[in-house]
């Protein structure tokens, strides 16, 4: 076997392992993954970094400096009409995340780390949760102690919610 032939063989093996997704905490019970294609980074940062603004739909929580660009942060939860977050934190555990040419902090419970997962996993989330959470999936991962959301970034992005105070 030549080098050409192992890169071929390894890039197989790695579409056999599945897609990578980061993991993250949604609320106590509620677990769910993005795509790593849209994510930007991962990052913690003081509640004092987030700038609210007058006049936005609740989910809003305000702008950041995020590496020299203004970025809106959002509640993830209020996004998708949950329950929001408790407006009491000293900190907020952040996704930024890039649909298209925008760029969306979405601020969840807490950061899990990647995993990776076969696409043939990946069920239809009807019957499976919450009809109001239907439009912003693209499916749901059933395992024995959870069902894990595989979250549509794109569907985040163009919700309603973010537009309408």
């Amino acid at each position: 076997m030549n080098t050409s032939e192992l890169a071929i063989i390894n890039q197989e093996t790695q579409k056999n392992l599945g897609d990578t997704y980061l993991r993250f905490q949604l609320n106590q019970n509620t677990s769910a993954v993005l795509p790593v294609k849209h994510i930007q980074e991962a990052i913690v940062i003081p509640a004092s970094a987030v700038t609210p603004m007058p006049n936005m739909p609740e989910c809003i929580l305000g702008l950041i400096n995020w590496r020299s660009r203004i970025c809106w942060i959002v509640d993830l939860l209020g996004v998708m009409y949950l329950n929001p977050l408790d407006n009491n934190h000293r900190q907020y555990s952040v996704v930024m995340i890039r649909v298209e040419s925008v760029l969306l902090g979405l601020v969840v419970q807490t950061i899990k780390g990647t995993i990776k997962l076969v696409p043939d996993a990946i069920e239809s989330p009807i019957g499976q949760v919450p009809p109001g959470l239907v439009p912003y999936l693209r499916g749901c991962i059933i395992q024995p102690s959870e069902i894990l959301l595989v979250l549509d970034a794109q569907a985040i992005v163009h919700s309603s919610s973010l537009y309408s105070p």
